[in-house]
């Protein structure tokens, strides 16, 4: 006897809370895509053929605009692989809760990045930077600082592509930073120096705290956050799969959506900077005459930058009334490899104090600098701005209160100088990485989504690891430091995966464990072995 089914049932597919995720893009869609890359691809020429000619450089040779075109489309690139292997973080949670279409969720994303890129501040760009080996900063435009960069760029391609097709998350910001560490150690062991010497170990501890610190944040917050939802909100729902395509009830929808939002700008904000700093290095590099130097800070400032000098390099000589050293630029380099207080150190810096004060005061503002002398005048600003930092770190001189006072406003308006990024670069990067939020993102999502705790992940636990990730990441942003928005998002989820007793895959925990771990050395690895390559091809 055969039991009778009620007309009109649901299905089992019907009562499947995973999203459909098989969603082709149409015609209209694909057409707005590669109009968006083509337009942002001549836009970025049709700014740098607008720079260039604003200085009255006469070009003989287009050489040097081959090598720039390429690298600009490596590091363009690089936040292109940035956006779609990052989606995830943004969209998993109001695809896997029903709160968005996974079509629209995407869409939304990558305006959302566009955005962040666009009102970004530029402090994590040169904290980037400032990892940096010395030697290869003050000669970007060399052979050596062409490898460095491509070097940088390719390893971590490399490895987003890699981690992206196996669907694991890893981040992009932690490739990065073992790339920059790779680069530094291979530089100082081709050059005969202990490779400890040529990373800004100090620094690259301080990121790496941040790394390390953010999943355990994302974790234990994303957990704490959902008992203290359990014992506040009696709601059974929000604490159960999704029935079916069910969404959420409207606030808990409209708080999905809103840390959506958040998550998709903070992480334009923060990992768009990156490929901002490298891209700024390439164009100092390469056109020195136009982008070295802030040309757009006014006369009357540049003047007021002048008088600055001259003051701070008097303070100097007060507080050290010894001779100068007959090279400074040297004493100030060989300082910033080696942080250590010396007798020359102080009369080195108030040497190069007033030498850029004399040079800026001749040429009456920095639009007049000769394109010949631009980057001289950078390198020199660089040694002293790096050179005050280092000291007022390491303590190692002790100034009273008027002459640490006119040091400090001494640097900020060196680093107004030279820590500035042209709109067009914003506007190119935020293209690129808005555009590659929109591809790719099925893997990563699906892990995220489904291959982390062993249910369905609910409107409840969607909600607290996006709150969480917008937090954590949008902080990070105003202190400068590079946070991984993968591994915040991700361990958020595993977080509230554990608060709510739904039990943790781990296999993939071991998979995502293995990708936390194995990225720094692979990337340093890499980056490293990229570099000598470079070097012997160049």
């Amino acid at each position: 006897m055969t039991t009778p089914t009620l007309a009109g049932s649901p299905s089992l597919a019907n009562l499947d809370p995973r999203p459909r995720l098989n969603h082709k893009p149409g015609r209209t869609t694909l057409t707005l895509f590669f109009s968006l890359l083509v337009g942002g691809l001549l836009y970025t020429a049709w700014s740098l053929f607008r720079d260039i000619d604003a200085t009255g450089t006469v070009v003989t040779t287009w050489t040097p605009f081959l090598l720039l075109g390429l690298a600009l489309l490596i590091a363009l690139g690089f936040e292109f692989v940035n956006g779609f292997h990052d989606t995830a973080n943004a969209v998993a949670t109001v695809i896997y809760t029903h709160s968005l279409p996974p079509s629209v969720a995407v869409v939304w994303s990558g305006c959302f990045n566009f955005l962040g890129v666009l009102l970004s501040s530029g402090a994590v760009a040169f904290g980037i930077i400032a990892l940096l080996p010395v030697e290869l900063i003050l000669q970007v435009g060399s052979s050596a600082g062409f490898s460095m960069v491509f070097a940088l760029l390719l390893s971590a391609i490399i490895w987003n592509l890699g981690t992206w097709w196996l669907g694991l998350p890893a981040s992009s910001s932690h490739t990065l930073i073992g790339s920059i560490i790779g680069v530094g150690i291979a530089n100082a062991l081709m050059h005969g120096r202990d490779g400890t010497s040529g990373v800004d170990w100090t620094q690259a501890s301080k990121v790496g705290y941040s790394l390390l610190l953010s999943p355990l944040v994302g974790f234990a917050c994303a957990a704490l956050l959902l008992l203290a939802l359990r014992m506040l909100v009696k709601r059974r729902e929000l604490y159960q799969a999704p029935v079916g395509n069910t969404p959420p009830p409207w606030w808990i929808r409209g708080l999905l959506i809103l840390t959506c939002t958040g998550v998709s700008f903070a992480h334009g904000s923060n990992d768009g900077q990156k490929g901002m700093g490298l891209i700024m290095l390439i164009l100092v590099g390469t056109l020195p005459m136009a982008y070295a130097l802030n040309r757009t800070m006014p006369a009357d400032q540049s003047l007021q930058f002048a008088a600055v000098a001259e003051v701070t390099q008097q303070a100097l000589q007060r507080s050290a009334p010894q001779a100068a050293p007959a090279d400074p630029r040297q004493t100030l380099s060989a300082f910033i490899r080696e942080p250590q207080a010396s007798e020359e150190l102080l009369p080195a810096l108030a040497a190069l104090a007033g030498m850029i004060g004399t040079e800026v005061k001749s040429y009456g503002s920095l639009n007049r600098v000769p394109a010949e002398a631009m980057a001289n005048v950078r390198n020199d600003m660089y040694l002293t701005s790096e050179a005050i930092r280092l000291i007022d770190k390491h303590q190692l001189a002790q100034f009273n209160a008027d002459t640490q006072a006119k040091v400090q406003v001494f640097k900020q308006q060196i680093d107004s100088a030279t820590h500035y990024i042209p709109l067009w670069v914003k506007i190119a990067v935020a293209i690129a990485l808005g555009l590659g939020t929109m591809v790719g993102w099925r893997r990563i999502v699906v892990t995220v989504g489904e291959k982390i705790g062993k249910t369905h992940l609910t409107y409840a636990q969607g909600a607290s690891a996006e709150l969480v990730a917008m937090c954590t990441i949008g902080a990070a942003d105003m202190y400068g430091l590079p946070v991984s928005t993968t591994h915040v998002l991700s361990s958020g989820v595993a977080g509230s995966m554990v608060a709510n007793g739904s039990g943790l895959q781990m296999r993939t925990l071991f998979n995502l464990l293995m990708a936390w771990v194995l990225t720094l050395p692979a990337a340093i690895v890499l980056a490293g072995g990229l570099y000598w390559l470079f070097r012997q091809v160049f």
